[in-house]
């Protein structure tokens, strides 16, 4: 993609302390956007502050629960392109707290799109990270995009309600905007140790037996984050260039995999000596088998993922090394 294409553009990125959002303000950073970014509470630890990307941003401190900060955030710095990657992302932390994971994801959803609403002179395109989650459990898989939103448990729930959401203000509005559906995300700064792949990483790393929640079986989609990112930016272009404002759009390598697939691919790359998982069987009020179909994303967008599992792996854990090497 020409760099050309981001130069000048002003860019909100909301979540962008996350995994996601900090190597996709990165990016945008790179390709000379003028990137603004909503920060709810300043996570020191996170890649975006410790690249020192966030230097190179705008920062507005507020919480997507608050519409007016995001229209005053919106009209004072004159957005063009918004990513909402803004939202609660823990399942467990969900299921112990629904009302503010509720709040966050769906309340912050709608709060937005309003802004966005109200300053449609001003936003040309906008991105909603949604997630596999959203369609909940279904006895058919791979996810297609036609397939029902379904979430029963409050994570799922409110993905399904945010993706919804963004539909209905695209359809009833024309707001430019379009969601984006991906599985598991890793990458190097996901600091949310109970992840499997995090996890397991810094347990063998430091030379511990990492923790398996589950019983090892659940299949998911792993995607790795700089193809995550690839895909925001190639749906972002193809919404303003084509009529894409409603749709959404799975994105994925097509591998599904199970957690202890993932942890003895890891393995094999850190090459531990004597240590075996511990599995624990302890999860509850997760999906047994989650992945999608990505075809209409390459038919449509022609994107495809760039890196394999264990390229993406490899990279991944060469961050991690770094990181706990420069904590101790």
């Amino acid at each position: 993609m020409p760099k050309q294409h981001w130069h000048g553009d002003k860019v909100l990125v909301t979540g962008a302390t996350g995994l996601v959002g900090s190597w996709l303000v990165a990016e945008l950073v790179k390709k000379d956007a003028d990137v603004t970014v909503l920060i709810h509470d300043l996570a020191p630890q996170s890649e975006l502050v410790r690249s020192g990307c966030v230097n190179k941003t705008n920062v507005i401190n507020g919480a997507l629960e608050d519409l007016a900060c995001l229209e005053r955030c919106i009209n004072k710095n004159e957005i063009s392109t918004v990513f909402h990657l803004g939202a609660q992302a823990i399942v467990s932390v969900a299921n112990r707290n629904p009302l503010a994971t509720m709040e966050t994801n769906i309340r912050g959803t709608y709060n937005l799109l309003e802004a966005c609403r109200k300053h449609n002179d001003l936003v040309r395109r906008i991105v909603v990270a949604s997630s596999d989650k959203a369609y909940g459990e279904s006895p058919i898989l791979p996810y297609t995009e036609g397939m029902p939103l379904s979430g029963k448990h409050p994570y799922e729930v409110s993905k399904s309600c945010a993706d919804l959401i963004t539909q209905s203000y695209a359809h009833t509005y024309n707001l430019p905007a379009v969601t984006a559906r991906c599985g598991n995300i890793f990458g190097g700064g996901d600091l949310n140790w109970s992840r499997i792949i995090p996890g397991t990483i810094r347990s063998w790393l430091q030379g511990q037996a990492p923790i398996v929640r589950s019983d090892g079986t659940f299949v998911r989609d792993y995607i790795y984050v700089k193809d995550v990112v690839s895909a925001y930016l190639k749906l972002a272009e193809s919404l303003e260039e084509s009529k894409l404002a409603g749709q959404s759009f799975n994105f994925s390598p097509q591998q599904p995999l199970s957690v202890m697939d993932v942890v003895q691919m890891i393995g094999k790359i850190i090459v531990p000596e004597g240590l075996s998982p511990i599995i624990l069987n302890q999860s509850q009020g997760e999906i047994k088998s989650q992945y999608l179909n990505a075809e209409k994303a390459t038919r449509v967008l022609g994107w495809q993922p760039r890196y394999s599992t264990e390229e993406g792996l490899r990279e991944t854990i060469d961050w991690y090394r770094r990181y706990l090497d420069n904590a101790n």
